[in-house]
């Protein structure tokens, strides 16, 4: 059971920005700045610290994208499946997707009983 998911259009930009960028990582804060959207960095441009949880990592191509929370954000999230998409817009200006008129947002549903017991145990 994974905590998260990429839909198929977000995967396609995930291998744009992997071609042009190296290896990413996602990072999702709610913060002032970037409200709820996930943001997508170069791995390691962005320092996840102790309070951050590790959400898990999505796979593209054979390859891991991690994708991390702050820990408070995790909180009020802790019961939900998140899917990753994009949409046309512009997001959080940090994010690498900014530029080309595409924003990653966030997705989420309640996680069934069983979902939670499998990551919890």
């Amino acid at each position: 059971m994974d905590r998260v998911a990429l839909t198929p259009e977000a995967a396609d930009l995930v291998r744009r920005l992997r071609a042009d960028h190296g290896p990413l990582m996602f990072h999702q804060s709610g913060g002032c700045c970037d409200g709820s959207a996930p943001m997508c960095y170069p791995a390691g441009e962005f320092r996840t610290g102790g309070s951050d949880v590790h959400l898990g990592d999505l796979v593209v191509d054979d390859e891991a994208v991690p994708v991390w929370m702050s820990g408070k954000q995790f909180e009020y999230w802790r019961h939900t499946h998140l899917t990753i998409d994009v949409v046309p817009g512009r997001g959080g200006g940090f994010s690498l997707e900014a530029p080309l008129g595409v924003r990653f947002l966030i997705r989420s549903r309640l996680l069934t009983d069983e979902e939670s017991l499998a990551l919890n145990s």
